[in-house]
């Protein structure tokens, strides 16, 4: 029998927010770090009412906009939570869906090297929330190090190539400037990425 995962939500209809065309976000439960501003909370808390579902479950959900996945080029995204800690579950779906759609993963990176050499044959785009490259501010503001981070971001792009790599770099209140985001971006830059999507958290109405 097919593995379960835990899915704390999905959206449908997603255009070019989240990889290419028409996607359907479908978010897992479980997450490495623990983010000040987490936007997904209940992917940390055990108490988070999910759904499980095998491979064949999920293809059966998300198969009826195979239209619009075709004609756009678009597919689903795996988000979460981590979904690069799930890649047993994503290779099945693979299986599954074929080279009919296209697959996208939003991670933070922070996961065993072995998970990312996995997912770099089944995913076509990747983007990956680096949050900032200091590893002070990093430590900081999602309680990891993000030595893994870089380690992976190298390898996953002479994987499958810093075109089909987005770097996501927020300014986040309170623990990084632009000056920090731009320095960033030049290390970035520097190791062959060109693709970026900049923008600011929104704090939590209690912060």
């Amino acid at each position: 029998m097919s593995e379960r995962a835990k899915f704390i939500g999905f959206k449908r209809h997603c255009i070019t927010t989240d990889g290419e065309g028409v996607t359907t976000l479908a978010a897992f439960w479980g997450c490495p770090l623990r983010c000040r501003y987490c936007l997904n909370p209940q992917s940390l808390e055990e108490s988070t009412k999910c759904t499980e579902l095998t491979p064949e479950e999920l293809y059966e959900k998300v198969k009826l906009d195979d239209l619009y996945f075709v004609a756009t080029c678009g597919g689903v995204t795996f988000g979460g939570g981590e979904p690069l800690l799930q890649t047993g579950f994503i290779e099945s779906f693979r299986v599954l869906c074929g080279d009919r759609w296209r697959l996208y993963a939003e991670t933070s990176l922070n996961v065993p090297t072995e998970s990312v050499k996995k997912a770099a044959a089944l995913i076509d785009g990747f983007l990956v929330d680096v949050k900032d490259m200091n590893g002070e501010i990093y430590k900081s503001y999602t309680g990891r190090e993000n030595t893994r981070v870089i380690e992976n971001l190298k390898l996953l792009r002479d994987l499958v190539g810093a075109e089909n790599i987005l770097i996501r770099l927020p300014l986040i209140p309170g623990y990084n400037t632009e000056t920090d985001r731009q320095h960033s971006r030049a290390l970035l830059e520097g190791m062959g990425f060109k693709r970026f999507d900049e923008f600011t958290y929104r704090l939590p109405k209690n912060k």
